[in-house]
């Protein structure tokens, strides 16, 4: 089958990223059978239902800034808790018109000052503001509750070695289209199914970085302690393997053991962001088949 019409495929490709990622019943993230105190896995699929007009008949938006803020005031206004503040920093730039998909390409024609400037930094910081995030805005340096006088693109090199999101700004969303985008794919190719490639990619994902919001949440041990138990469920086979399935089962446990504070809620918005740009590459379709059938997962 061939990929629905619309006048602006990113209509159906941001929906698509955000209710597959939601979807897929990773470690310690919500989804249709896990649910924290404050959102469940409907909030995830309204935030990703009301912030969509906003790609699509904007299409020719400049300013990075004015989406993520436009966005995140529609989410607020069906949901109580941030739920998509990440997810719309990488999808905002990513989904703008004409922006190639190779690094370099995407770089010059969105990561520069004219779409991420000082008015971009303005419309961010309220949207932080808004989204109310856990532990954004407390370093010193160009904190959010000022007005900024420096670029979005300075802002979040001054984040980018404590948030992962932030990090993609300052190096070119390199994570995301050297090691995201294949790790999916590959996984994808090896399983056949959109659900056991996401499961793996964030097992890769956090077997690679720690979480930077398990980090701002818990501490830097705990989110190195997390990166230690992710690459110990791989060493078992990972997915892939009955030991692997049991190991992961039980880092469930544990990323559930302490309210959401252990929530890899950062690698979760990274996950969304490569899910998109693999389906504006047209390396998978919305068609392709999504749920994966093991019954020894959680």
């Amino acid at each position: 089958m061939t990929a629905p019409r619309f006048d602006d495929p990113t209509q159906w490709m941001i929906p698509t990223a955000c209710v597959w990622e939601v979807m897929a019943r990773k470690v310690g993230n919500v989804h249709p059978g896990a649910a924290f105190r404050d959102a469940d896995a409907v909030s995830f699929l309204l935030s990703a239902a009301v912030v969509t007009p906003n790609f699509g008949s904007r299409g020719d938006y400049e300013d990075v800034g004015g989406t993520v803020l436009a966005c995140v005031r529609r989410t607020r206004a069906v949901v109580e808790s941030n739920t998509n503040l990440g997810i719309l920093l990488l999808l905002t730039p990513l989904a703008h018109p004409g922006a190639p998909m190779d690094r370099e390409g995407f770089s010059r024609h969105v990561l520069n000052t004219e779409r991420c400037g000082v008015a971009a930094a303005r419309d961010v910081y309220e949207a932080i503001r808004v989204a109310n995030p856990g532990g954004l805005g407390d370093a010193p340096e160009a904190d959010v509750r000022a007005e900024p006088t420096i670029t979005l693109l300075e802002a979040m090199a001054l984040a980018a070695d404590r948030d992962l999101v932030a990090r993609q700004y300052a190096n070119g969303f390199a994570d995301v289209f050297d090691f995201g985008v294949p790790t999916f794919l590959d996984a994808l190719r090896r399983f056949g199914c959109v659900e056991a490639a996401v499961i793996d990619a964030q097992l890769h994902w956090l077997a690679e970085y720690p979480d930077t919001l398990i980090a701002r949440k818990a501490g830097a041990a705990a989110a190195a302690d997390v990166q230690r138990r992710a690459a110990d469920v791989l060493r078992l086979g990972g997915i892939s393997s009955a030991d692997g399935r049991r190991a992961g089962v039980e880092l469930d446990r544990h990323l559930r053991s302490d309210g959401n504070r252990l929530n890899p809620g950062a690698v979760a918005d990274l996950i969304t962001a490569c899910l998109f740009v693999a389906l504006r590459e047209r390396k998978v379709a919305p068609t392709a088949p999504f749920r994966w059938a093991a019954t020894d997962w959680l």
